[in-house]
């Protein structure tokens, strides 16, 4: 008999034409002590499943059966972890996980409830943080803080809903590590949700994918028989993990194709017209074709000339075009300068893309900030195309993690607000063409009028892709644009990104936490030290052709070898 078994379980939203079925016959059977991942993307119905087993939520059809019990409501036999932190902030690490030993446990004395609670603590390596509040405490250090909490209460099963999904990379492995060993230790049944293939790979004993709703199901489980304890790094040997990787991570991705919509079916071609960013000498000879803000005896564009603006393309591969030299920041503390990064030294050529990566606190998103102007230098310098950065300018466009729009406006407008900035001497028209060309390469065609509050954070994302890159910047800066999106969604924004870029040969500068992220945009990856006095610790030359697909990267036999020479090097900053 299973331990967990969910036979023909269905849940819809709304009722009569609002009805949305988000789950639909779902059968599963788990032994008890297996570790299950579920992967699945934004929308797949993860949460709803893990609360509905955790019973938070009733289903509209089938049952759960946890150890012969039927599932009818929230119980400590079923511990639940999510991706929030949901811990009381105005008491410490041990009340926070005494409190829920005190509910579970009300027979217990008071030094019972000391005992048990220091255990799960101490298992969780947070003994020295014992008296600590959440806010006195680290993103990792709280989840580890609701792992305890959860064990705490002696579950017959622990459910993981993308509990690590918020945290850095390195923050993100310890924990997965940490689970296992707990998981190992108490033998306890776990169910994790996530989206992310490696991170079930190196945990679980099952992957189970759920396939996109409405309506959505699990498709094939694939059965991880990889010998434990994982190394990451000898993992990145083993061709049976390959194999796995490459077959999980193409079903998804098959499942899961979002086809990229176009203008209405129209073609919209760019103008020939350079942004005010570009030389005194273009600028001049591009405004006196102008009249009265109308294009005169424009020659007609050259039907073998891609569509696309490139007021930068001349003289690409230029050594020097981007300048780091004795690049240092430091900032004023209670206790004394504190130089996060120093003597950060780089040249990037011209048209070239580069990853920077490395561990949190590296100082990656301090450089980027001083390249973009939106942050002072405290030694060194920075050149850009023969002029030194001292401020910030719209010839150098940023993407953040965060979409920074403005919720009231719509795509067009958020785009326009720059394009105006960067072409003033442009018709409108022309204004308008290069607004909708960008829009339509990210696949916003058919939502170019919908306000920004009213998409999806994978679409304000592309609305901010469109954005920097219609600003036709001499330097595009991209500060770990897809760090916030699930993976499907980032996978296809990154095609997206490789496919603008392809086009406008834009140098660009990437920061990013993510190896397989790095490997299949970068030309190079700049891998850094750890802070404080962070600085390049080693260069990588990424020597894999263009243009680059997920599907062909997995599949390249240097693949693995530059994935594990980022891998070496993070794990000798721990």
């Amino acid at each position: 008999m299973s331990f967990l078994a969910l036979s023909q379980v269905s849940k819809s939203y709304g009722s009569g034409a609002n009805k949305t079925e988000v789950l639909s016959d779902i059968n599963l059977n788990i032994s008890e002590g297996e570790f299950v991942a579920i992967v699945g993307f934004s929308g797949t119905g993860k949460t709803t499943l893990i609360s509905t087993i955790a019973g938070l939520i009733k289903p509209d059809s089938g049952s759960i059966k946890l150890n012969g019990e039927v599932v009818t409501g929230p119980s400590a036999k079923r511990g639940v972890v999510f991706q929030s932190y949901s811990l009381m902030p105005w008491l410490t690490v041990y009340g926070n996980v005494a409190m829920a030993v005190e509910t579970v446990y009300p027979e217990y004395s008071k030094e019972q409830i000391r005992q048990h609670t220091e255990k799960y603590i101490e298992l969780v390596g947070l003994s020295h943080a014992i008296q600590r509040r959440p806010a006195e405490l680290s993103g990792g250090m709280r989840q580890r803080v609701n792992v305890a909490r959860a064990l705490a209460a002696g579950p017959k099963i622990l459910l993981l809903d993308e509990p690590l999904s918020a945290l850095d990379a390195l923050t993100r492995a310890n924990l997965q590590d940490e689970i296992v060993r707990i998981w190992e230790h108490e033998k306890k049944t776990v169910v994790l949700i996530t989206n992310d293939v490696d991170e079930g790979l190196i945990m679980a004993d099952r992957i189970i994918p759920l396939n996109p709703g409405p309506n959505a199901t699990f498709g094939p489980e694939f059965v991880v028989d990889l010998p434990r304890p994982r190394d990451r790094t000898a993992m990145n040997h083993d061709e049976r993990f390959k194999s796995l990787r490459s077959s999980i991570t193409q079903y998804l991705m098959q499942v899961g194709i979002v086809e990229t919509s176009q203008t209405n079916g129209n073609i919209i071609q760019l103008p020939d017209i350079k942004p005010n960013t570009a030389s005194d000498f273009e600028r001049q000879t591009d405004q006196s074709k102008r009249v009265d803000n109308k294009t005169v005896n424009q020659p007609a564009p050259d039907p073998e000339t891609p569509d696309v603006l490139k007021p930068y393309q001349d003289n690409l591969g230029e050594r020097k075009y981007l300048e780091y030299f004795n690049l240092s920041k430091v900032y004023p503390t209670s206790k004394g300068p504190l130089t996060v990064v120093e003597q950060f030294n780089l040249n990037i050529s011209k048209g070239e893309f580069i990853s920077i990566i490395g561990h949190s606190g590296c100082g990656k998103s301090t450089v980027l900030s001083m390249t973009a102007g939106l942050n002072t230098i405290s030694d060194g310098g920075i050149v850009l195309d023969k002029k030194e950065v001292n401020a910030a300018g719209p010839d150098r466009a940023v993407v953040f993690q965060a979409p920074s729009l403005f919720p009231w406006m719509t795509s067009f407008e958020n785009v326009s607000l720059g394009v105006e900035r960067v072409f003033p001497h442009a018709t409108i028209q022309e204004r308008k063409d290069i607004c909708e060309y960008y829009l339509s390469k990210v696949g916003l065609g058919d939502a170019l009028h919908k306000k920004a509050s009213e998409l999806s954070n994978g679409m304000k994302q592309r609305v901010g892709i469109a954005r920097a890159f219609a600003l036709s910047p001499k330097l595009l800066l991209l500060d770990e644009p897809f760090g916030m999106l699930d993976s499907l969604t980032r996978w296809e924004l990154q095609e997206v990104l490789m496919e603008v870029w392809t086009r406008t040969k834009v140098t660009a500068i990437m920061v990013t936490h993510d190896v397989d992220e790095a490997i299949l945009l970068a030309d190079r990856v700049v891998m850094m030290t750890n802070g404080p006095r962070a600085n390049v610790g080693k260069i990588m030359d990424v020597n894999l052709p263009r243009p680059r697909t997920r599907k062909s990267l997995v599949s390249h036999p240097d693949y693995y070898a530059y994935r594990e020479q980022l891998l070496t090097f993070l794990e000798s900053c721990d």
